[in-house]
């Protein structure tokens, strides 16, 4: 058994809509092989709280509008650590760095095959290494300016 074609239209109106408020590393997989409550999961994070819920409400108003879509259930909005929003057909998470990394949800569906995603989702991957590197980088520069505001 295969994604169903609405879980497809599903997952290409979500993926773009998470690309379009800057989320990191895009990606989908057809699980409906290995599990019989859903057809799709769609993963996604971002560097802070609040962009997690920006992406979540993004990802939420552009199914509404563009296919009539409303999730039957949204988890997790309180600390918009991961906020999963299930729409039958589909799951969405998106998930702060932090949780993600620790999660590690690629790697329980790694088996399943990966969908195809719109460019601009498709171009996102790698962008939580990146943003990390960077943050990194700027961290460094602060501590190297208060050590030589002390001296």
């Amino acid at each position: 058994m295969t994604a169903t074609d609405r879980s497809l239209e599903l997952i290409n109106t979500a993926a773009q809509a998470a690309a379009d408020k800057l989320a990191h590393d895009v990606i989908a997989y057809d699980v409906s092989d290995v599990l019989s409550i859903t057809d799709a999961f769609l993963l996604a994070s971002a560097p802070n709280d609040r962009q997690v819920k920006s992406i979540v409400d993004e990802i939420e108003e552009r199914l509404q509008k563009e296919l009539g879509a409303k999730p039957v259930r949204r988890e997790g909005d309180r600390e918009a650590r991961w906020i999963l929003l299930d729409y039958v057909d589909i799951v969405v998470h998106v998930q702060h760095s932090e949780e993600r990394v620790f999660y590690a949800l690629e790697r329980l569906w790694k088996d399943c095959p990966e969908l195809e995603l719109p460019a601009d989702a498709k171009a996102t991957r790698g962008k939580a290494e990146e943003h990390a590197r960077l943050q990194a980088s700027e961290d460094a520069e602060d501590a190297e300016q208060l050590g030589g505001e002390w001296r």
